[in-house]
C-alpha cells in the first residue's frame, strides 16, 4: 500500500498513544505483582481504543472511501527494438 496514509490522523495517533501508556502500566504493575494496578492498566489500553472511535467519529479519522482500491491507470507499452 505504498502511498497510502493509513493511521496517519489524529484519532489514531491519539488512541494508539492511549493505549500504550496503558500498556506500559499494566506491564509495570504486573512486575510488581499489583494486581489492581494492572487491571487500571488494562482499562485504559480500552480508554485508548474507546477514544479513538469516538474521534473518528466526529471526522478526525480516515475517511471510509480511501481505502477502496485505487484503479491504476493504463499505460500501452511502446515497442522495442523497433526501427524504421
Amino acid at each position: 500500500m505504498a502511498g497510502s496514509s493509513h493511521g496517519h490522523t489524529p484519532a489514531a495517533w491519539t488512541g494508539v498513544t492511549i493505549a500504550f501508556i496503558g500498556f506500559c502500566v499494566s506491564g509495570a504493575f504486573m512486575v510488581m505483582a499489583q494486581p489492581l494496578g494492572f487491571w487500571a492498566g488494562m482499562v485504559i489500553v480500552v480508554l485508548g481504543g474507546v477514544v479513538g472511535a469516538v474521534m473518528r467519529s466526529m471526522g478526525l479519522g480516515q475517511p471510509k472511501d480511501s481505502h477502496q482500491a485505487q484503479p491504476r491507470p493504463s499505460v500501452t507499452p511502446e515497442p522495442v527494438g523497433v526501427e524504421g
